[in-house]
């Protein structure tokens, strides 16, 4: 079975890494002591470990600095696509409940890490099943999030751009990366729609599924990558925030429809 490095489900054979506590860069000249969006946080002390470019703030040392060098990682794939400075603010919380709480959602189940707004906040105990591989793609998809947006775009655009960017430079087989919908398509189930909204609800109810629906979106965004470039997909991302995803697909000769069938069709071709 391949190595799962999913940020999604975390029971599909996740290897669990040891975290490090490792010293940190010093600040930047002239950055504030603690960034707004990363203040008061929680009762109580608040341990700022800071990379090359990232701040990371927890309860307590453990594996901050370890994760401020993986958020360094993340910031270059992100501004590798994205042609911009990109300075991640990651919050790790005492445990998926805090996480929850300073997320505003009702739960996380699933997943290793949410986007809020200007940070990254981490969910402990699932982040902490993810092999190194995984924590970088989480850390990438998250960001992305941030420095990206999603507001006014469809679940499956801005779920794959997210995964586009995180799995751009991780080295991994498509096969390994979309392990569960490889083994639908291998056993004659292709997706028929682009995933929806409801595909994506973090309940814990189904990882596998919450799995393929990430991989289903993610490909979605490899095939407008390999087919137009990844130039075009940015900027196609970026039209679809101001103009809506209908014309920014039919800036390309693109419908919703004639895009499902194209992506059906790579889809088969890459996990067959």
């Amino acid at each position: 079975m391949p190595e799962q490095v999913s940020r999604r489900a975390l029971a599909a054979g996740l290897v669990l890494a040891a975290a490090s506590l490792a010293s940190a860069a010093a600040p930047l000249p002239g950055a504030p002591i603690l960034p707004q969006p990363v203040r008061d946080l929680w009762p109580g002390p608040h341990i700022v470990r800071r990379g090359t470019w990232s701040t990371v703030v927890g309860h307590d040392a453990t594996g901050l600095g370890e994760l401020a060098r993986r958020a360094d990682t993340a910031s270059r794939r992100v501004s590798a696509v994205l042609a911009r400075p990109v300075r991640p603010l990651i919050v790790v919380p005492a445990d998926a409940r805090e996480a929850a709480a300073l997320a505003r959602v009702g739960g996380v189940d699933g997943l290793a890490a949410v986007a809020d707004g200007e940070r990254v906040i981490v969910v402990p105990e699932s982040f902490a099943r993810l092999n190194p591989s995984g924590r970088d793609v989480v850390l990438a998809h998250e960001l992305t999030h941030v420095v990206a947006g999603t507001g006014g775009l469809p679940v499956w655009l801005y779920e794959g751009f997210a995964d586009y960017v995180a799995y751009r430079d991780a080295g991994l087989p498509v096969t390994t990366a979309a392990a569960e919908l490889a083994a639908e398509v291998r056993a004659g189930r292709l997706p028929t729609v682009l995933p929806g909204p409801a595909a994506f609800a973090a309940n814990g109810g189904d990882p596998a599924a919450l799995a393929r629906a990430y991989q289903e979106a993610w490909l979605a965004c490899r095939f407008l990558a390999d087919r137009f470039g990844e130039g075009t997909l940015v900027r196609l991302y970026r039209a679809a925030r101001v103009r809506g995803t209908d014309r920014a697909l039919a800036a390309l000769g693109l419908s919703v429809a004639t895009l499902t069938a194209r992506w059906r069709a790579y889809v088969r071709d890459q996990l067959v």
